[in-house]
């Protein structure tokens, strides 16, 4: 990494980097609420400060992928307060704006925009909490897009094959072009890196005088086989990666010897999981590049929450801790309760030097209790630090590690083995439980039809996305297709020759990897399309609905009301349990007969609100009303009804 001279001339590109802010993240927590919107202000203001020439942003800008309108809000308030000015903006751009944002109904970078005022461009990829889905693939992103406030870039709507073009930017004599790719699911992106469908695009002319700066938003740290991306993939010829979606901050650049590109990980803004690596300190960057050299200068954020940890081994204090003494577990308590009251002093000293900083700290203390102790009421402990910590239910933490077992030991011990919460080990994804599930059912509970990887991925949309009808889709997608796949065939209508090819055609499409991804995009494309008819149709029967209120007469106050609406005043009128379209229709019938049959001539489609919290066994359950699993047709009968 080469320095700079001058920082602050023509030729020199002034560059804000930050990445994970995760807008909304416990918003409605009475203490942390609020922490994501006051470092994101902060964050802003660092910008304004240093008159940087644009803001670059690595995804999970928002922590849900349905904000709520209270972030939404915070967010554009924060955008306008900051990016809007006089301040002329110093760079050109110079690639075709069309194909960088070709998906934008304004395809063009928003400081070009003449009914607009910019001064601070900010340009974000999306990150995989918030990542486009529904009937229309928009995401939070596309809102603030076009509303002219960011320029979102780097998006990849092919499961098959990316061309990542780049944003060429200029400012005097220094080239930068910009590449970006939001966060795709990382098996799916690590097969296209090892087929070789991944393609950097680079400029034509003088393709060596550009800066190179890529900018992503994947596993970096390898979860798995496939679960990561391996800076090998990336192209030598990149000089900067800026590298998102892991929370760690190791903001200074490091370079890839094998590459010899340089590699900068920001980490996040906010601490969203009480591990390690959030308890280093937060930082953003300001990164200066002039022609093709580039210098990092880290700045610490003072508005973030102090994030104090520290493990205990209570075996390594055997002068302390015998746990063959029946007070053992008093000692324990009190050695925990002193360790916690040394990590609030330094919160506080530490909080002395900057008042911006909040008032309670995030504390974590993990007690390995292995070695026969027994832990203590953490409920118990945790009053005591209510009003002086952010997070009283989860300060203390404990577990114990697996024994390896014996080799002459015949019988296992259970006693040894203690599982450990997902939010300290290992986090497992749906699409994998789906797995783990059908190759471990019993024979009769088998797919025969479908493949684990596309139910798991329908469950997936299912519960992350609540895509209602996703497998459903899937299902009769599959179906569909199997069909159309024996009648080219021709079988006969014999059931052990059905079985033979559907099992061949099952195989054939667990091993053409491709094929499954698109046969998955297609039925999520029907699923959102089909969201998008249910929402026309319940606009459609609410505006009919509210026209009835003003045709019912008068008597009690209910009656004026439509059915959807007196469905939460159920309880108060001691009608729980009750159907609401009944309870609505008895009470039309005060009124005039030709109006309740008028009513009842229209018919609405069922309007199904998807719950907020969906587990796996919720997918399945909401299937079998109308498509069940397991059919009681036999392939026989399917074929039949084929030819005939």
């Amino acid at each position: 990494m080469s320095a700079i001279d001058s920082q602050d001339d023509e030729d020199t590109f002034k560059i804000l980097i930050a990445t994970d802010i995760h807008l909304g993240y416990l918003e409605k927590d009475p203490v942390r609420g609020n922490d994501t919107f006051v470092t994101f202000n902060e964050i802003l203001d660092h910008a304004q400060k240093n008159e940087v020439d644009f803001v670059l942003l690595g995804g999970d800008l928002f922590h849900d992928n349905k904000p709520s309108r209270k972030t939404v809000h915070s967010c554009l308030e924060s955008l306008r307060k900051h990016c809007m000015g006089d301040r002329p903006v110093q760079f050109e751009i110079l690639s075709d704006q069309e194909v960088n944002f070709h998906y934008s109904k304004f395809p063009w970078v928003n400081y070009q925009d003449r009914n607009l005022n910019i001064s601070i461009p900010i340009f974000s990829i999306h990150g995989n909490h918030d990542d486009p889905t529904g009937a229309d693939a928009l995401c939070a992103l596309d809102i603030l897009s076009c509303a002219g406030l960011l320029n979102h870039f780097g998006r990849s709507t092919s499961v098959e094959k990316i061309a990542i073009s780049p944003i060429l930017l200029r400012k005097g004599r220094t080239k930068i072009a910009l590449y970006g790719l939001g966060a795709i699911p990382d098996e799916r992106l690590y097969r296209m890196f090892v087929n070789k469908q991944v393609t950097m695009l680079r400029p034509k002319e003088d393709e060596d005088s550009w800066f190179n700066l890529f900018v992503i938003h994947q596993n970096r740290s390898k979860h798995g086989a496939t679960n990561y991306i391996p800076e090998q993939f990336l192209d030598d010829f990149i000089n900067l990666v800026v590298w998102g979606h892991e929370h760690e901050c190791k903001i200074a650049p490091f370079q890839n010897e094998q590459q010899c590109f340089y590699v900068s990980q920001p980490g996040s803004s906010v601490v969203t999981s009480l591990s390690p690596g959030e308890a280093v300190k937060k930082h953003i960057g300001l990164l200066h590049v002039k022609g093709k050299k580039m210098k990092m200068h880290n700045i610490a954020l003072e508005t973030v929450r102090t994030f104090y940890m520290e493990d205990v081994v209570l075996a390594d204090h055997p002068d302390l801790f015998n746990p063959d003494n029946p007070k053992v577990t008093q000692a324990i308590q009190a050695f925990c309760m002193e360790k916690v009251e040394l990590m609030l002093e330094n919160a506080e000293r530490e909080r002395l030097g900057n008042p911006r900083q909040p008032e309670k700290p995030l504390i974590r203390l993990r007690v390995d209790y292995t070695g026969g102790f027994e832990p203590f009421s953490v409920h118990r402990f945790s009053q005591k630090f209510m009003d002086r910590v952010a997070n009283p239910k989860d300060i203390i933490y404990f577990f114990r590690h697996r024994e390896q077992k014996e080799k002459n030991d015949s019988d296992l011990n259970f006693g040894k083995l203690v599982s450990r919460p997902a939010s300290e080990g290992m986090t497992l994804r749906v699409e994998d439980l789906v797995k783990q599930y059908f190759q471990t059912a019993e024979t009769k509970l088998q797919l025969s039809l479908l493949t684990e990887r596309g139910m798991g991925e329908a469950v997936q949309e299912f519960v992350d996305k609540e895509e209602k009808d996703a497998i459903e889709e899937l299902v009769k997608f599959q179906l569909e297709k199997t069909q159309r796949f024996l009648k080219e065939r021709r079988t006969d209508a014999e059931e052990e020759k059905i079985d033979e090819e559907v099992r061949k055609f099952r195989e054939s499409r667990k091993r053409n990897t491709e094929e499954e991804d698109e046969e998955v995009r297609e039925a999520m494309t029907r699923a959102r399309a089909h969201r998008s008819e249910d929402a026309i149709l319940v606009a459609a029967s609410s505006d009919e609905e509210l026209m009835d209120t003003g045709i019912k007469g008068t008597g009690d106050s209910d009656d004026g009301l439509p059915v959807t609406l007196r469905r939460g005043r159920g309880r108060a009128r001691g009608a729980r349990g009750q159907n609401s379209t009944a309870r609505g229709s008895s009470r039309r019938g005060r009124g005039s007969t030709s109006q309740e049959s008028a009513t009842s001539s229209r018919t609405y489609k069922p309007v199904s609100v998807p719950a907020k919290n969906l587990s796996i066994m919720d997918a399945f359950r909401s299937l079998k009303p109308e498509l069940p699993l397991k059919s009681s047709k036999s392939y026989s009968e399917v074929v039949n009804s084929i030819f005939t």
